[in-house]
């Protein structure tokens, strides 16, 4: 069975630090030892997820982020795909599936999916990890011609616990 092709934004890379959101935070660590560390999925972020690391103000906390890609060898992709990226992203606009100001979300969304992610993983409720989002995003997706569906969930529904306690 081939392995699961993970994109994850940029909030599962910040919640590997989020002292302030412990659960999370050791979901998202567990998510990491168990399906990345040990290759059982193939992982990786666009370019949107380094720049959007370079706009936090913390320096230390930069630092700390951008070492996380370095540690877990998180492959960048997506770059080769931006013109059609941004026509699918301004559909979801369009579509009224994401606010305006929400352009980065919904980029992100349409990276995954040119790259054909079967998930996306974010921590992020309110505008992309959710199920009427997740329908929203796939119909349009459809109605654009991309058929392969896209399912986007948190670390916790992607940690495949199937061998834990053994």
């Amino acid at each position: 069975m081939p392995k699961l092709r993970i994109y994850l934004d940029t909030s599962v890379i910040n919640y590997l630090f989020a002292e302030d959101a412990p659960e999370k935070r050791d979901a998202t660590r567990a998510f990491f030892e168990t399906m990345v560390r040990p290759e059982r999925c193939v992982a990786f972020v666009s370019f949107l997820v380094p720049d959007e690391i370079a706009a936090t103000k913390d320096i230390a906390r930069r630092e700390l982020l951008l070492a996380a890609l370095d540690e877990y060898r998180l492959p960048i992709v997506g770059a080769e795909e931006i013109i059609d990226a941004e026509t699918l992203a301004e559909a979801y606009l369009e579509a009224k599936v994401l606010p305006e100001n929400e352009y980065n979300d919904a980029l992100h969304v349409a990276l995954a999916t040119l790259i054909q992610a079967d998930l996306l993983l974010s921590w992020n409720f309110r505008h992309l990890a959710n199920v009427n989002k997740e329908r929203l995003f796939n119909a349009v997706n459809l109605s654009m011609g991309y058929v392969h569906p896209l399912r986007i969930t948190t670390p916790w529904e992607a940690i495949d616990v199937s061998d834990q306690g053994r």
